[in-house]
């Protein structure tokens, strides 16, 4: 067999892999619509920059696919580019190797994302990135020249090298060029839009697990009160968040999973509904949460993730106005519009009256104008005044009004009457009106109307959907099919749970244990206060405006929530729970197949004697 063609049944075996692994994966509508767009970005690209040899964006739109999305839509993205794009440029065997190069760089995008760990990149640092990846990308496909020559020897590949090297640079320095002008940026974009079809995934449940489901509810309905069935729950989901904490301080999408930002936000916000003070809560060893989000606060440019750190500091009982050397307060005010809204948006206004309110201050009378005139006829709230009713928007936005003391007022009586209209028949709420039930949504529906003090059997049986959608390990799931991002969907449900409307009060510190004074020193930085606190009083200044706490339920006493004493101070620690190394299970089955094999072998002897 020719080099040509031993090549060539690779690229098709890789390929084939490729498009097999993307199959497996079942993207949801959203995702192929994503990889689909960028493929088409990434070719019109191509196109635009024809005339210059080899300078084009192709190369970094591709890895930023795949740092932002994922391996396998980044190896899809480049795939589907190549393929597409020489439908113009004229198709051949070359085709193939480029199909193989540009998914090459868009998994290896999703490695550069996994080795900063979610971080956000500076621009010097991508850039770097991308011109290695031109530089890569051209060095492959020599080999696809060297392939052709009439000696496939070292010698014959440097010389077809050394013959593209003018243009191998061009296309690096290209890379490097487009990603200093737009790469961060695009980074950014993508992974909000990620954060997004994240949580959104409307998966239709069948039939038959509906009906299933609903007699589930029905039946722990009539076994336990819902208010006892909460307080259960939402022990369990605790547990499962202080579990899923990683070392760093912060919280994935899963257990184990890369930090980032909104995970963390989310998961805090949780264990402070559940009366956990994200300034004490961390792993054996590890950093608390407010430790990991001070570390993080330069790279904090979303609006959303602003106005969610200044709720999780008022869980924290630390000042949000000398946080990671940032002023959030005044950052959050100059974000707000001449006409009182937030970028014009009731998601950014609603949880910018929250955070503003947070953090003791005055919301102004345009703003609660503005949110007021953004509810549509129905008695819903949508993303912007023109958009139709959503029902997590309008479960914040009743927050909100409760916040600026309107939870009694007409507009607050009007969501509160759409929410009872929109319900759906196993309990829980959709997106909109007549979507299938997921927990995020119904969290939304909950706090909203707990905040208000109405719902009653709304409530109820909402919180019973929620307690049917809790998993053995805590977790709660997004819908009765759909498993995805349990870290924030445990966290909302969560807040739902423990019946605790945004903002939340200061969560209580650990309960600190007396020593006698010849016990033992202890030990070097046990205890971590949370960061940027400044001076109690301020803080005794920020409890006193804060929501009453004294209607919530108690955590239960149980033994893995309780602090645990590590010197002169208590935190809330989580013992390490990752269970044996991957070596020894390895080990541990290899012993157990040896053993079966021994004995089965020992047994035919037997037998034949």
């Amino acid at each position: 067999m020719s080099w040509p063609v031993a090549s060539f049944a690779v690229l098709a075996l890789v390929i084939g892999a490729g498009f097999t692994w993307y199959e497996r994966t079942r993207p949801p509508a959203r995702v192929v619509a994503m990889v689909a767009a960028l493929a088409a970005l990434a070719v019109v690209g191509r196109l635009a920059f024809a005339p210059i040899p080899n300078v084009k964006p192709t190369t970094d739109i591709v890895l930023f696919a795949g740092f932002a999305l994922g391996p396998v839509p980044g190896f899809m993205v480049g795939a589907i580019t190549a393929l597409v794009s020489n439908l113009f440029f004229g198709q051949g065997p070359w085709t193939a190797w480029q199909m193989v190069g540009w998914g090459g760089v868009g998994v290896a995008g999703a490695l550069l994302a996994h080795l900063w760990r979610g971080r956000e990149p500076s621009r010097l640092a991508l850039a770097i990135a991308c011109g290695a990846a031109g530089l890569a990308f051209g060095a492959f496909m020599d080999v696809y020249q060297w392939s052709f020559t009439y000696s496939n020897d070292p010698g014959s590949y440097l010389v077809v090298a050394s013959t593209s090297l003018p243009y191998n640079l061009a296309h690096a320095i290209g890379n490097v060029a487009f990603c200093l002008l737009i790469g961060p940026a695009f980074i950014r974009a993508l992974r909000r839009y990620r954060r997004r079809f994240e949580v959104r995934w409307p998966v239709p449940g069948a039939a038959a697990a509906a009906t299933v489901a609903a007699l589930l509810v029905v039946a722990g309905g009539l076994s336990t009160p819902p208010s006892a069935q909460a307080a259960g729950s939402s022990d369990k989901a605790a547990r499962y968040l202080l579990r899923a904490q990683n070392r760093d301080g912060g919280f994935g999408n899963a257990p184990r999973a890369s930090s980032n930002g909104l995970m963390t936000g989310w998961a805090a916000l949780g264990l402070g509904a559940a009366r956990k003070n994200p300034g004490y809560v961390k792993r054996r060893g590890g950093r608390t949460i407010t430790r990991y989000l001070s570390r993080t606060a330069r790279g904090l440019r979303d609006l959303g993730e602003l106005e969610r750190t200044i709720l999780v500091l008022k869980a924290a009982g630390v000042s949000p106005r000398r946080f990671g050397g940032r002023n959030l307060v005044s950052e959050l005010v100059a974000e707000r519009r001449g006409d009182g809204s937030f970028r014009g948006q009731v998601s950014y206004t609603a949880f910018g009256i929250l955070a503003l309110r947070a953090a003791g201050k005055k919301v102004g009378d345009n703003t609660v104008t503005w949110l007021g005139r953004a509810q549509n006829s129905d008695g819903g709230f949508g993303l912007s005044p023109v958009a139709g009713s959503d029902n997590d928007l309008t479960g914040a936005a009743l927050q909100a009004l409760s916040a600026v003391g309107r939870g009694r007022g007409d507009a607050a009586g009007d969501a509160v009457t759409y929410l009872r209209r929109v319900q759906s028949s196993d309990g829980g709420f959709g997106a909109r009106q007549g979507r299938s039930s997921n927990s995020q949504s119904t969290a939304y529906a909950v706090q909203g109307l707990v905040a208000v003090g109405s719902g009653g059997d709304v409530v109820g049986r909402a919180l019973a959907y929620l307690k049917a959608r809790q998993r053995r390990d805590g977790s709660i799931a997004y819908s009765a099919s759909s498993t995805q991002t349990p870290v924030w969907v445990t966290a909302q449900a969560l807040t739902a749970l423990r019946r605790k409307p945004f903002p939340l009060a200061t969560a209580p510190k650990p309960r600190r244990r007396r020593r006698a004074r010849s016990s033992a020193p202890t030990r070097a930085g046990a205890t971590e206060r949370p960061q940027a606190s400044r001076g109690r009083s301020s803080a005794r200044r920020e409890k006193a405006g804060s929501r009453d706490e004294g209607t919530s339920r108690p955590a239960g006493g149980l033994a893995e929530l309780a602090p645990r004493s590590t010197g002169t101070a208590s935190r809330v620690v989580v013992p390490d729970d990752d269970g044996p190394p991957l070596l020894a299970w390895a080990g541990g089955i290899a012993a157990a197949l040896l053993g079966a094999g021994l004995t089965r072998r020992r047994l035919r002897r037997r037998r034949a004697a």
